[in-house]
């Protein structure tokens, strides 16, 4: 048997078990290297649960509201106005004033436009709504069979309107407009300059919301008995040119036709739903009664905006 690879084991199993004693004596002496291992673990913050967000308090004085629109509604928009210079900010502060029940005037809001506004279905659903929520407030509508906006600026109508003490004008134009196969958009744009400065004269002060035209079809003859309808294209236009002049003047906005669907589906939209009368350009009653909802919707979500943002 060989005894060398023994001895020569020992003697290394013995210089391994001095260099152990040697690191034991140097850690306890404090001049090791090593970093000393703390007295506590660190607490594992990826462990941690995490609180669950806070919700949103939103103030006693705002108005829920709900989803209007069909789900078949395709391409829809927000439903809100549009109001870049607050022109809004005096009627959204009284509508508060009548949340909190404070002694306020008659909030007098009018309504005035073309057939749409005539057949008061569309106003009167937006006021219903309204009045429920603001209860000195009283809703008027003023529409005319195939009214433009130089319909209105006969000096009978327009003494009519002051007579009625608005304190809120909406003006509902812009169908009858677009249907004249030579629509110009400056000529309409000159029609909304003469009524609209005709009732700033009159009516100094009062803030007005000008809205778009829902959405409308033209009516192609095939032959004697048989016809086809396509959307209007020229409504898209008649609503640019709305929010152009809103824009510029100072006015707040209110884009239905964007709301339901826009150039490539409002039309669709109302009709797929079955809600316009054969002619394809007038609504059944509960059109009329939708886009009065999606009108008093957006007035109550300037309302919240004004609420939260004055918090």
């Amino acid at each position: 048997m060989d005894t060398s690879n023994i001895n020569g084991g020992k003697i290394m199993l013995s210089s391994f078990r001095i260099k152990c004693l040697l690191c034991l004596l140097l850690y306890a002496s404090g001049m090791s290297s090593q970093d000393k291992l703390p007295q506590k673990a660190a607490r594992n913050l990826i462990s941690r649960i995490p609180k669950p967000a806070l919700k949103v308090k939103w103030p006693a004085d705002t108005i829920p509201y709900t989803q209007l629109l069909p789900e078949i509604f395709r391409n829809v928009k927000s439903n809100e106005i549009v109001d870049s210079t607050d022109v809004l900010e005096p009627v959204m502060k009284q509508l508060q004033e009548m949340r909190l029940d404070m002694e306020v005037d008659t909030f007098r809001i009018l309504h005035i436009g073309d057939s749409h506004v005539r057949g008061h279905i569309y106003p009167q659903s937006a006021g219903l709504v309204l009045t429920q929520e603001f209860h000195s407030l009283l809703y008027y509508d003023m529409g005319v069979n195939g009214a433009t906006c130089l319909t209105f600026t006969h000096p009978a109508r327009i003494s009519a309107i002051v007579e009625a003490k608005p304190s809120l004008l909406i003006l509902s134009f812009g169908t009858n407009e677009s249907h004249g196969k030579g629509y110009k958009t400056n000529v309409h744009y000159n029609q909304m300059h003469e009524l609209i400065e005709l009732l700033k004269d009159s009516l100094p002060g009062v803030p007005m919301l000008l809205t778009s035209p829902p959405g409308s079809f033209e009516r192609r003859r095939l032959s004697r008995r048989r016809s086809t309808y396509s959307p209007n294209p020229r409504t898209i236009m008649a609503a640019k040119t709305i929010r152009e002049y809103a824009s510029r003047n100072g006015l707040a906005f209110w884009d239905l036709y964007a709301v339901v669907g826009g150039e490539q589906w409002a039309c669709k939209n109302w009709d797929g739903a079955k809600l316009m009368r054969p002619d394809h350009v007038h609504y059944l009653p509960e059109g009329y009664t939708l886009q009065g909802k999606l009108l008093a919707q957006a007035i109550i979500k300037a309302y919240n905006n004004y609420v939260v943002n004055r918090h």
